[in-house]
């Protein structure tokens, strides 16, 4: 049975240009801060490179997304295709909430400013909760990249 979705968008600005604000975003220190905010603990496994498998995966309940990389340009566009949900850090499938969903990250600049905009496919019982949380974690990512320009 297939999990109804629905595409999400969210934006912000952030006062650094998009190499800081993209080395913000996958950096694993500072991904580990802004991405624990929606799914506490969460860590990356894998290289962000074209048709390389990547695995989301949160340290305190071992569930996790593995995607596939299916365009990247360092420092401007990222799109995720999650190809399956995972529990036992990765080892073990489990209900697929998200697979099939894409996710995207798109950084423009313009004096210096940086508009995100992330797109993103939700499983309709989980919308609330990413309209809610999605915009803190930006919020993070505004706020780690902006430190010490």
């Amino acid at each position: 049975m297939e999990i109804m979705k629905k595409k999400v968008e969210f934006f912000i600005e952030i006062r650094a240009n998009k190499e800081k604000v993209w080395n913000t975003l996958w950096r694993d220190e500072t991904f580990r801060q802004w991405s624990s905010i929606i799914d506490p603990g969460t860590y990356m496994v894998g290289d962000l490179k074209e048709d390389n498998e990547i695995q989301f995966i949160s340290s305190e309940n071992s569930y996790g997304i593995t995607s596939i990389v299916e365009k990247v340009v360092p420092g401007e566009f990222l799109l995720l295709k999650h190809k399956s949900d995972t529990k036992e850090s990765g080892k073990e499938k489990r209900d697929e909430q998200w697979t099939g969903s894409k996710e995207s990250y798109t950084l423009t600049e313009k004096n210096g400013v940086t508009t995100l905009a992330v797109v993103f496919d939700v499983p309709l019982e989980f919308e609330e909760y990413f309209n809610e949380n999605y915009p803190k974690a930006l919020r993070k990512v505004k706020e780690l990249s902006e430190d010490n320009i």
